[in-house]
């Protein structure tokens, strides 16, 4: 692939007008966050979303903002890649566990794709969660929704 046609795909795929609002929030509130250590936080779902991961697999990534404490704007990563059937119900039932009113289930990527979608629409500055940020076997993090709150 010619390079050009590679920044092209990045252009078309990539919400750059928002990564230019990003880029001057860092600049205007400083861009070091602390690394968020496991714990117990109150969040917000910022990004939601179905992605390859660097092997190409697909891969449900949900980006999770801190909004109160000492690591508020910091934020926590899940990654679950879902080409497996234990990962897709990993992936259901974080999604069941954020109360979105939306019915959690897997047909096709194609459907999974636009649920993801759906599930942020139906939460997005309308719930906050408490996540309970943990490490569970192996050293993977875990990610458990034990509280869900209404934004007021």
């Amino acid at each position: 692939m010619a390079v050009n046609n590679l920044w092209e795909k990045f252009d078309k795929a990539i919400d750059t007008e928002g990564l230019q609002a990003d880029i001057k929030d860092a600049q205007d509130n400083g861009a070091s966050f602390k690394e968020v250590p496991h714990g117990q936080y109150e969040v917000k779902i910022e990004k939601l979303e179905l992605t390859a991961s660097k092997a190409g697999d697909p891969m449900v990534t949900c980006w999770i903002k801190v909004v109160d404490g000492e690591y508020k704007g910091s934020m926590i990563f899940m990654n679950q890649v879902v080409n497996r059937g234990f990962q897709v119900h990993i992936a259901n039932e974080f999604l069941r566990s954020l109360e979105s009113g939306i019915d959690i289930k897997f047909e096709n990527y194609s459907q999974y794709g636009q649920l993801l979608m759906d599930v942020h629409e139906a939460i997005d500055d309308r719930l906050e969660y408490c996540l309970h940020y943990g490490e569970g076997k192996k050293g993977f993090s875990t990610y458990e929704i034990v509280e869900v709150f209404e934004v007021e």
